[in-house]
């Protein structure tokens, strides 16, 4: 069986835990979490990158939720693919109900997956530089920005799945936290979603 996995970047940790020294993944290719700011840019990816497997897989994994540009894609995919059920990563690593529960308890809550959490402030950063280069000609600092960003927000919700490095994803978030003013809880996700999805890949090879 040759199993390839095309994921958003947001699952890189998660996922290299599953599939380690797993001799069934030929291919593994994880695209840049900005390409969602980007709809159409994100569905020529993906349709790209798993229609490029023609040939070399049996199967793919597509590690993405059901989000902006991706619904139905898997009509224009040229290699049998599975993908996750869920809305976004945040949905894959709590479940749809374990999200929903969150949602009912603070909408206004930062789920600081592994993927954010290990990056920190330092992901928004440069986020800022990115989007405003001239952000600091225009006289609009760091501060300006996060409160803008996260104005309505009352909590960060660090999700630990087993990925990562723990100490520096409660490091990370709780310097979030503090900066912006926000209570700082965290619980325990799920890789089970994942799994699922690598397992339906491997019944379609």
């Amino acid at each position: 069986m040759r199993l390839g996995i095309i994921a958003c970047e947001a699952f890189k940790e998660e996922l290299e835990l599953l599939v380690e020294g797993d001799p069934d993944i030929v291919h593994k290719e994880y695209l840049e979490f900005r390409l969602h700011e980007y709809p159409q840019e994100l569905r020529a990816a993906v349709i790209g990158k798993v229609n490029d497997l023609e040939g070399k897989a049996d199967a793919v994994f597509l590690a993405y939720g059901i989000c902006q540009g991706l619904r139905d894609v898997i009509d224009e995919l040229r290699v049998p693919t599975a993908t996750l059920e869920e809305d976004d990563c945040v949905g894959a690593l709590l479940t749809a109900e374990g999200y929903a529960n969150e949602r009912r308890a603070c909408t206004g809550t930062f789920y600081a997956i592994p993927y954010f959490a290990s990056k920190g402030l330092a992901w928004f950063e440069d986020e800022l530089r990115e989007k405003m280069p001239d952000h600091e000609e225009l006289g609009l600092g760091f501060r300006w920005y996060m409160d803008q960003l996260f104005d309505g927000y009352s909590r960060c919700l660090l999700i630990d799945t087993g990925a990562g490095d723990p100490e520096v994803c409660e490091a990370t978030s709780r310097e979030f936290a503090d900066y912006l003013g926000l209570k700082h809880e965290s619980r325990i996700g799920t890789l089970d979603r994942l799994r699922d999805g690598l397992a339906r890949a491997r019944s379609l090879a």
